[in-house]
């Protein structure tokens, strides 16, 4: 049997894909994708009269050193949650912009990236990328206004407790629309 061009063709299409998909190669093509993605994706804000307001801040969190923490005692500040993890592409295109605007804000807003991983696989990524942020691993149920179906997904919750971002996948957070909604809540 002779195989045609479109056939061959057919085949290196399928083949492709399978790579993609399921080796680690195509780990890397995703993620590069959602890097792309998220350079022209800034995350917006949710309408005032759609905004839910964070009631409970009882969530205790547990951080690389194993030291606990609870949102509770950030309430009044304004927060930046972000629920990720190392298997997730959009999740590990997004961080490299998490990492420069935690460099300019640490000192200005409470950041918390939820890891939603392998206590071992979160640090030999963080070593490797030599990122340094403020992770942690959940203790307790998450807040019902914070819970989501899909990671990443990253909240800005103001000094009220309103959740003025909601955002699901990759996006630009190191953006100028970013850093300007950071400022004027801070301001607030």
């Amino acid at each position: 049997m002779k195989l045609t061009k479109e056939q061959i063709s057919n085949g290196i299409w399928i083949l492709a894909i399978l790579l993609i998909l399921f080796t680690p190669i195509g780990f890397h093509v995703r993620v590069w994708v959602n890097k792309v993605v998220a350079t022209v994706i800034s995350p917006s804000t949710v309408d005032e009269e759609e905004q839910a307001t964070l009631n409970n801040y009882n969530w205790n969190l547990v951080d690389l050193e194993g030291s606990s923490t609870n949102l509770q005692s950030k309430k009044g500040e304004v927060v930046l949650v972000n629920v990720w993890a190392t298997w997730c592409p959009p999740c590990v295109a997004e961080l490299p912009g998490f990492v420069e605007l935690y460099g300019d804000y640490k000192d200005k807003v409470t950041f918390a990236f939820v890891a939603n991983d392998d206590k071992e696989k979160v640090v030999a990524f963080l070593e490797k990328k030599e990122y340094e942020l403020p992770v942690y691993f959940q203790a307790s149920a998450t807040p019902m206004e914070l819970e989501s179906s899909s990671i990443p997904v990253t909240y800005i919750i103001d000094k009220a407790g309103h959740i003025v971002v909601e955002k699901t996948g990759a996006a630009n957070w190191n953006s100028d629309k970013t850093r300007s909604l950071l400022d004027k809540l801070i301001a607030d």
